[in-house]
């Protein structure tokens, strides 16, 4: 059943066209990655779908709602929520307040409290809920970034390169959250420049390039595509694997 449907979604910003006609659906429960050289417009993509970034032209139906024109707080209480690659907490404020701040769009200040708490708790990070944000190491901070993007209760949630900066414990840890959220009923949408990790979590891979899709398949199919390793190494690269 398909939770998001996107046609021909296009944005251009003065000389440059960042999106061009993106096309593509994802069922529920789908983990789905988005990959792509620097500029593809991965995050004015995902920018586009939360509202952040009106586009030039295209639709965004999520579970059957047109989300022309809505602000990103509205796509949120439809639904659909980003991280940022660029972590912005309340540095003075505690952890859990960065959190709970995100949970007051569904609940009272009580409920959002508890709800936060059970975020913090699904990242790995309860035991510093007090502590102040500005405190934390980036890989904590990228985490309680997810959990304040997890405590507005997705449907669909965006994650934009949240394996930034981990080592490969720490990205094992975040890989088996993402299949932990997808088994309790949430669908992903994964930018990630770590090949091998979103190759192995996901289900399938968008590939975008200059605004356009240039593919769409199962991981090991996308690997392979001529048009997909061009753009990632050059025409020299694949000539290399003739």
């Amino acid at each position: 059943m398909t939770i998001l449907d996107v046609r021909s979604l296009s944005r251009r910003f003065g000389g440059l066209q960042a999106l061009s006609e993106v096309t593509f659906s994802v069922d529920k429960g789908e983990i789905v990655g988005v990959i792509g050289p620097n500029g593809a417009g991965k995050t004015t993509l995902f920018s586009a779908l939360v509202g952040l970034v009106r586009p030039d032209a295209g639709t965004v139906i999520l579970d059957g709602k047109d989300l022309a024109g809505l602000k990103p707080h509205t796509v949120a209480s439809l639904g659909m929520t980003k991280t940022f690659q660029n972590v912005a907490l309340f540095a003075e404020s505690s952890v859990l307040d960065n959190v709970l701040t995100a949970g007051l769009l569904r609940h009272g200040v009580d409920a959002a409290r508890r709800e936060a708490l059970s975020c913090l708790d699904r990242v790995g990070l309860r035991t510093v809920a007090h502590k102040q944000a500005g405190e934390l190491s980036f890989p904590e901070r990228a985490r309680v970034e997810l959990a304040r993007a997890l405590c507005t209760a997705p449907k669909i949630l965006l994650l934009d390169e949240v394996m930034a900066a981990l080592n490969h414990a720490e990205m094992a840890e975040i890989m088996q959250l993402i299949r932990a959220l997808r088994e309790d009923g949430v669908t992903l949408l994964v930018v990630e420049h770590h090949m091998r990790a979103i190759m192995d979590v996901c289900d399938r891979i968008l590939v975008l390039n200059f605004g356009r899709l240039l593919a769409d398949g199962a991981p090991a199919q996308v690997a392979g595509d001529p048009q997909v390793i061009e753009a990632y190494l050059g025409r020299s690269a694949e000539k290399a694997r003739r």
